[in-house]
């Protein structure tokens, strides 16, 4: 919807759509990881695709940096949909105020530099953002990647990573769904979480 709003063209896979395989690069499974990034750059190619708009951290990471040291000639170009809005001159049609916390994906922040451009579109919106004491390529983890494995310490990262954000404002900003969801549920009802597209469709719809 964001992006139709900004008149960008794009189109979808539906059902070729793959999986970028994240998670299998996370448990370090290098063999089965080549094997489905060559699956996943056959049904690119064969929709000769050259560009992807992603629309998570780790998407992002896997098809922008990942994929180029696995397949010979990779060469599509990927952005984020935040790094594609932030390039063009929206102007919100319903101003948002108000103060959040941003919390910084450890996959944008720290491997991709997706910094600027969600801080660029939520000011843009008309919010006014918090840094909490761990920010930008030192942001605390959510605890989210390691849930599968260590639920416990998944659990208590995520409550640390709360009050952090907390002591910066009542309401936090995310922009992974492993983090809204992980920090939502550590937070219950002690303060309030959204996604960074929640706040700028409502800042720039139509």
């Amino acid at each position: 919807l964001l992006l139709r709003r900004a008149g960008v063209a794009f189109g979808a896979l539906f059902e070729d759509d793959l999986y970028s395989g994240a998670l299998i690069y996370d448990l370090g499974a290098d063999e089965a990881l080549k094997a489905h990034a060559q699956k996943v750059n056959a049904v690119l190619t064969k929709h000769g695709v050259k560009e992807v708009i992603t629309i998570d951290p780790h998407t992002t990471n896997m098809l922008r940096s990942v994929y180029p040291t696995l397949i010979d000639g990779y060469d599509i170009k990927v952005r984020n949909y935040l790094e594609v809005l932030a390039e063009l001159d929206m102007v919100p049609s319903h101003p948002i105020e108000g103060e959040v916390a941003i919390h910084d994906s450890c996959v944008f922040a720290r491997y991709e530099g997706v910094l600027g451009a969600p801080r660029q579109l939520l000011e843009r919106a008309g919010l006014t953002l918090h840094e909490p004491e761990h920010t930008g390529t030192s942001t605390w983890c959510c605890g989210g990647p390691v849930e599968s494995l260590y639920p416990k310490k998944a659990a208590e990262q995520a409550r640390r990573r709360v009050e952090e954000l907390r002591a910066a404002a009542g309401r936090s900003v995310t922009m992974c769904p492993l983090c809204y969801i992980n920090l939502q549920k550590a937070a219950k009802d002690t303060m309030r979480f959204d996604d960074i597209s929640d706040y700028l469709l409502r800042a720039f719809e139509a």
